[in-house]
């Protein structure tokens, strides 16, 4: 399996973990404090990911303290702030409208791509994203123009926008990680950075708003989030921007609709609409289009 090959498949398989997560958002709103989600789900993986990683990660405590600049940097995006926003985000805005939000990390991380690293957006891979954004507003929509100029947006709104910046920043920084931290070094350094930076504000969501109520739900969905939608979710995508590139890896993020939409089909009982699957035949059409050579 050559290195293109495996990057594509990692990215796909994180966009569907991220995907199952955004099915079981759905059905425990107003459950758990978002707070409190946040830092039970980074705390899962920190405990999962420490057999495996911790005496790694001891052993090149030197490398962790060089850059630990770096991985500050990178935890504050990408665990301790991207996640906890989506979750206050969804307090006050419909998940339409996050849907539709959603659709611009990938624009950041090209745009921040060529910015950054100067590379080069060709014609054929515009009228590939341009494609990807039709699809996902005929799906968002139901092909009714009338539906995206009805769109009332909240501060909820404004949160998930700065999230998706957020991640697209913590994807750069991914792409410039040290050689000499390895893949377990670097998740288990930003994971428990993330959680620590997170704890002061989680004591204050459990003293002064809302407490986690420990039942199955709340086990369960933890349990997920902690260890497939935040541990091997971020090692698979991390893996995708080294072998493939920033670029092509967010592009992948493009079917998080896609496969929600199949998800809800066969866990929730949602209906599949024809507009839906014209709209995933779109998106998957400007994926081919942008990875044409």
């Amino acid at each position: 399996m050559s290195n293109t090959t495996k990057g594509v498949f990692f990215a796909l398989f994180a966009t569907l973990l991220w995907s199952v997560n955004m099915v079981i958002a759905s059905g425990i709103k107003g459950h758990i404090p978002p707070v409190g989600l946040a830092f039970w789900r980074w705390t899962v993986a920190c405990i999962v990911l420490a057999p495996f990683a911790i005496k790694s990660t001891y052993e090149n405590f030197k490398m962790v303290k060089k850059h630990i600049r770096y991985l500050t940097l990178t935890a504050v995006l990408g665990i301790t702030i991207f996640n906890t926003l989506i979750y206050f985000a969804g307090k006050t805005t419909s998940a339409v409208n996050l849907s539709l939000i959603a659709i611009s990390i990938p624009l950041f991380i090209v745009v921040l791509s060529r910015i950054i690293f100067k590379e080069k957006v060709s014609n054929i891979k515009i009228v590939g994203i341009a494609t990807i954004i039709t699809g996902v507003l005929v799906l968002i929509s139901k092909g009714s123009i009338q539906a995206l100029l009805h769109i009332n947006f909240t501060i909820g709104d404004l949160l998930m926008l700065v999230a998706c910046f957020f991640f697209a920043c913590y994807t750069i920084l991914v792409r410039q990680k040290p050689d000499e931290l390895t893949p377990k070094v670097f998740l288990f350094s930003v994971f428990v950075i993330g959680t620590i930076l997170l704890f002061p504000f989680y004591m204050y969501e459990h003293l002064y708003y809302k407490k986690v109520i420990f039942d199955t739900k709340t086990v369960l969905v933890t349990t997920y989030v902690g260890v497939c939608a935040s541990l091997i979710s971020f090692y698979l995508w991390n893996e995708a921007i080294r072998l493939i590139g920033t670029s092509k890896t967010a592009l992948i993020y493009y079917l998080i609709p896609v496969f929600s939409g199949i998800l809800a089909y066969f866990f929730l009982n949602q209906a599949i609409l024809l507009t839906q699957i014209i709209s995933m035949g779109i998106i998957i059409t400007g994926l081919l289009i942008t990875n044409k050579k």
